[in-house]
């Protein structure tokens, strides 16, 4: 039974009125926070916080949308890495649905290749000086602050060079540029930044040590920012085979076959995420490199999933106002966001196998 305090969504936006998304999702993280839920996120245990995203997923409620990047990126990574100042001037705001942050990450000769990074920022006294661009920056149109990658010692190995900034979006020398995806949707853009002054007090972690706080953000992404979305994948099987059973696609036994196995596959992804956060609990709530183990595997078979959707659609698959449609277009990234299938491979082979490195 809920809560008479429950909190209830109001009408939501258009999908490209992304001033409208931004206010949409932020009033319902407010909602979450003024009944005492937005805590979790930080304020309880990995158990807990995995529990919360279960039931507000089953219970149908809004995704956390522009949110995303500071609720399970760069918040759970200041919460980590952060200093106490740190903590209580950028964490309350996330929590309080007042501010949206962004993840200036990828560039375009660095994306697989995080490591490769090009984006330079030289010391000028109090503050840092940066110069050059990022892609697919998730809702920098609308955020408030970029958790930012940039290389501070040219001269040292790759991954020894970088360090972790707090950028403020309305710095000047930032432009945004929006890009449109395959599926029609410009929640992603590419940054460029022209000497843009960043305040040295931004910076989480030492200078030159980026490369492991990043290690930090990305364990979170993928080892418990997709919880959701496995129970989402869940409750969309029961979907398709109701809709089988309507358009009598539910009499091909290789179609029931197909979903039966995607039934199996999706439990087993829950058990691993519930490995991998009761993992995260007893090593101090960082997720570890079982997140690649999930990350590889839930992204193939999310393209499986919904592959079966278009079978079971048939022809209406091409129907891009048919439910799933869209998001079928959108799985087709999964293998490549949050580290593609190849990094997770080689990450797997040789920080959990031992093999040697590759090539």
């Amino acid at each position: 039974m809920a809560r008479a305090d429950t909190p209830r969504p109001p009408a939501q936006a258009v999908p490209d009125d992304w001033p409208g998304r931004r206010a949409y999702d932020l009033g319902w993280q407010r909602r979450l926070y003024d009944a005492g839920y937005a805590d979790v996120h930080w304020g309880g245990t990995p158990s807990v916080r995995l529990i919360f995203l279960e039931e507000t997923e089953k219970a149908g409620a809004p995704y956390v949308g522009a949110n995303f990047v500071g609720l399970l990126h760069a918040g759970p990574t200041i919460a980590a890495e952060g200093t106490d100042a740190q903590r209580a001037r950028w964490l309350p705001p996330i929590l309080r649905g007042e501010r949206v942050w962004c993840q200036g990450f990828s560039e375009p000769e660095a994306g697989s290749d995080l490591a490769a990074l090009r984006t330079r920022a030289w010391r000028d006294g109090d503050a840092y000086v940066v110069t050059g661009s990022k892609i697919w920056t998730s809702h920098a149109e609308v955020a408030d602050w970029c958790e930012l990658l940039v290389r501070t010692d040219p001269d040292a190995p790759k991954h020894r060079g970088i360090t972790w900034l707090a950028m403020p979006m309305d710095t000047p020398g930032i432009t945004v540029r929006p890009l449109r995806t395959l599926a029609g949707s410009a929640e992603f853009a590419e940054i460029f930044l022209d000497e843009v002054r960043v305040p040295v007090g931004n910076r989480v972690g030492a200078e030159n040590d980026g490369w492991r706080v990043t290690m930090v953000t990305l364990s979170f992404e993928r080892g418990t920012a997709f919880a959701g979305e496995v129970v989402a994948c869940r409750r969309l099987l029961g979907e398709l085979a109701v809709e089988a059973r309507k358009n009598g696609r539910w009499d091909d036994p290789a179609l029931r076959r197909r979903l039966g196995g995607l039934n199996a596959e999706f439990r087993a992804l829950w058990r691993l995420t519930q490995w991998n956060v009761s993992a995260a609990e007893a090593s101090g709530g960082v997720p570890g490199l079982g997140g690649s183990v999930f990350k590889l595997r839930y992204s193939h078979a999310r393209q499986g999933l919904y592959d079966a959707a278009a079978a079971v659609l048939g022809a209406d698959c091409l129907d891009l106002d048919r439910p799933w449609v869209l998001d079928r277009l959108s799985s087709l990234s999964y293998t490549i966001a949050a580290g593609t299938s190849q990094i997770q491979h080689s990450i797997i082979a040789e920080r959990i196998l031992g093999l040697p490195k590759g090539r």
